[in-house]
């Protein structure tokens, strides 16, 4: 084999490799899980996750106080939307996972997987269905 078709080969194999990196890491994210007999979306450690009223459509408006109390789901630099899953580029640099277009978050005071204690507060957080 010569050099060049053993570079040929190389990159292709790692393209391959990190393509399939990506796509786990989104996948890894989130995941599906049961509430109250409802399909809902968690975190990967089975937190709850929540959509905000006051957010819109790929825009997060929970910062500081806010996102202390709801943390955004991070999204990994290298991630890549999948689905109806995107990324929204928050103002501070980071970014974060949203579900049809509008941010997730999971919620400070849920204190094991499974709790859903943030459904409904202040009429404007709501649990992410997967249904």
């Amino acid at each position: 084999m010569t050099t060049q078709a053993f570079a040929r080969s190389l990159a292709f194999t790692l393209a391959i490799l990190f393509s399939g990196t990506a796509v786990s890491l989104s996948a890894e994210a989130w995941k599906e899980a049961e509430a109250g007999g409802a399909k809902i979306y968690t975190d990967a450690n089975g937190m709850t996750l929540y959509t905000y009223d006051k957010d819109s459509n790929g825009v997060s408006n929970c910062y500081d106080a806010c996102a202390t109390n709801w943390p955004p789901l991070p999204a990994a630099a290298d991630a890549q939307p999948q689905g109806d899953w995107t990324i929204v580029e928050r103002t501070d640099g980071s970014r974060m996972w949203a579900y049809e277009g509008k941010p997730v978050y999971t919620f400070a005071r849920d204190q094991k997987p499974g709790d859903t204690t943030g459904d409904g507060v202040n009429d404007v957080w709501h649990i992410v269905k997967a249904d």
